[in-house]
């Protein structure tokens, strides 16, 4: 076996120290690096730089079900492999495929096996096919597994390791503190063959949380980003990694073990020989989750979960003043750090991250437009017994169908302006599948299953769909394409890379604008996009466009003067004005 840097058994042993101090820390220090690096399994001598070097201007991802595409004939997987060569390769290179193994509910993320693809869509050769030609983010949902998994029966069974694999409480502890995503009760009684117990289910009662007490659960989890690893996985995403640690009479959120368990992460992908990306995944209010970059040392990436909600206020209001107001606070990612710019996803439209920032009234506002446009409003439990909205359920581009004021002719154009926002923001641009393909609230799927967010999740037969798709009519086929040509460009603008240098600019509250420069300082980007139906203004000298270079429209490849004339905007226009074509 190949000899551990002292480095690395000295960072793991301190976490260790932190997470467990009950354990002896060198101990098992060894074990997380053998689960981690099992057998020969190379590593680096020395961690990964922090440094911005795993992505460029060049990346964009696209977010999916393994099973987005169905026809009847061919796997599942094998329809998505063949979708992102003939529609999106060359213009984003990165792919999320949503948990692709067993599982009993919750589309995937309720997981009965995570050392298997689910059969119903293809197998591990398929994932491995597709990582050939893209880089590939795989979910670890590391909080909690289905109750009908051999995790849950083994413990009922009282089998070992499993049965100290769950999180146990009692009725009557003290739980009012517990910060809840969903309504169900939180305790769930089953029996088991150490008598009657209630275990923990932070989202649904098919979803039992494991207990990260335990080391060995801790461990387990390891071996399996390995085999993820091994099997082509780049980016990992950790899901709901916010509530993994509990300790009755807290808020059981956020807790510093849960940020110790991530810093130990991002220590074993910073020393492994693949370039590996760790992503968290916690749809909180904006602070809490700016919290996960750590000091550099948690996540790659965090999601910028407070711009959906934001930016659909925008466009229905027809105003940037909060979607400014809340940029202009926003840090920027630290060295080796980014933010991952998403509008919209397999779950709605999280309504915490914009608590605080939105005032009351106009949340209500934009909750009653959802409803207007086919949506629906998931809530979650307070601590007093209430509840309150913790998302939107709707496809982004249905969301966009209008504005406060109802709906209108300008949806195609609302919804491209919140895509190409979305791509100039300092960060990562990446795409739900069913806004790259513009597809309308699937009503059909909601009846059928009882969940709101099956609304955004709608399963295309994928012949229907290229036959949309080569019309180039469909508005689904504008879409793609109107999208695709906008990725295309911002690939090729160093100003765009996810670190570059911004500065929101101060203009017409109809207009967000931001100034991007690169890291090299030889391009510099005025992004400016009108959210409003209103034909506007703006004069060149307001944004400081330097004389003596030749400013071109990247999206137009309009010519614009220095002192010149004034930069018109129609209804939902966007303009990225370079000096560097």
């Amino acid at each position: 076996m190949t000899s551990t840097p002292p480095t690395l058994s000295v960072r793991v042993a301190d976490l260790i120290g932190r997470i467990y101090p009950d354990v002896e820390p060198n101990i098992m220090a060894s074990k997380v690096i053998e689960a981690f690096w099992p057998d020969e399994t190379p590593r680096r001598k020395r961690a990964r730089a922090p440094g911005n070097k795993l992505w460029s201007s060049s990346d964009a991802m696209v977010i999916t079900y393994g099973n987005s595409f169905v026809d009847g004939q061919h796997k599942p997987l094998d329809l998505l492999h063949d979708f992102l060569n003939r529609y999106l390769k060359g213009s984003i290179g990165s792919v999320h495929i949503l948990p692709f193994f067993p599982f009993t509910s919750d589309d995937g993320f309720a997981v009965t096996d995570y050392r298997a693809v689910n059969r119903h869509l293809g197998d591990w050769a398929d994932i491995r096919r597709i990582s050939d030609d893209f880089k590939l983010m795989s979910d670890l949902v590391l909080n909690h597994v289905s109750s009908q998994g051999t995790w849950f029966n083994e413990y009922r069974q009282g089998h070992e390791p499993f049965d100290k694999f769950f999180f146990e409480a009692l009725p009557e502890d003290d739980l009012s503190k517990v910060v809840r995503p969903r309504t169900n009760p939180l305790l769930r009684e089953v029996a088991t063959a150490n008598g009657d117990k209630h275990v923990w289910c932070t989202f649904s009662h098919d979803q039992v949380d494991v207990d990260f007490r335990n080391p060995e659960v801790l461990l387990e989890f390891l071996r399996i980003m390995r085999l993820h690893i091994d099997n082509g996985v780049q980016i990992i995403r950790l899901d709901a990694v916010a509530f993994i640690w509990k300790e009755i009479g807290t808020s059981c959120i956020h807790l510093p073990q849960t940020h110790a368990i991530v810093q130990l992460m991002r220590t074993l992908c910073d020393f492994a020989i693949e370039p590996l990306v760790l992503l968290t995944e916690t749809n909180v209010p904006n602070v809490e989750n700016l919290s996960y970059f750590g000091n550099r040392n948690e996540a790659h990436a965090i999601y910028n979960f407070t711009l959906p909600p934001l930016l659909l206020h925008a466009l229905l209001s027809g105003t940037a003043k909060h979607l400014k107001a809340w940029q202009v606070s926003m840090p920027p990612a630290q060295l080796g750090c980014a933010y991952l710019n998403f509008t919209a996803s397999h779950d709605g439209i999280g309504m915490r991250p914009s608590e605080g920032i939105l005032p009351e009234e106009e949340r209500q506002q934009i909750i009653q437009a959802v409803r207007d446009f086919g949506g629906r409003v998931s809530m979650r439990a307070l601590p007093d017994g209430g509840e309150a909205p913790y998302e939107l359920n709707i496809t982004y581009f249905d969301a966009l169908k209008g504005t406060f004021e109802g709906e209108d002719e300008w949806q195609v154009d609302r919804f491209l302006c919140s895509q190409t926002i979305a791509m100039a923001l300092e960060g990562i641009p990446a795409f739900y599948i069913h806004s790259l393909l513009a597809t309308p609230n699937d009503q059909e799927g909601v009846e059928k299953t009882g969940v709101n967010r099956a609304i955004n999740r709608h399963r295309w037969d994928y012949t229907q769909l290229r036959e949309k798709l080569d019309d180039l009519n469909t508005v689904h086929a504008r879409v793609l394409n109107g999208l695709k040509e906008r990725i295309d460009i911002r690939c090729q603008q160093p100003a765009f890379h996810p670190n570059a240098t911004q500065f929101t600019l101060h203009l017409d509250e109809r207009i967000f604008g931001i100034w991007r420069q690169s890291l090299e300082r030889d391009q510099s980007v005025f992004a400016l996009h009108n959210v409003s139906k209103d034909t506007l203004s703006v004069s060149p000298l307001s944004i400081n466009l330097i004389s003596g270079e030749t400013w071109i429209d990247l999206l137009t490849g309009e010519e614009i003067a220095h002192g010149g004339e004034d930069i018109e905007l129609a209804p939902y226009q966007c303009r990225w004005i370079t000096n560097r074509v």
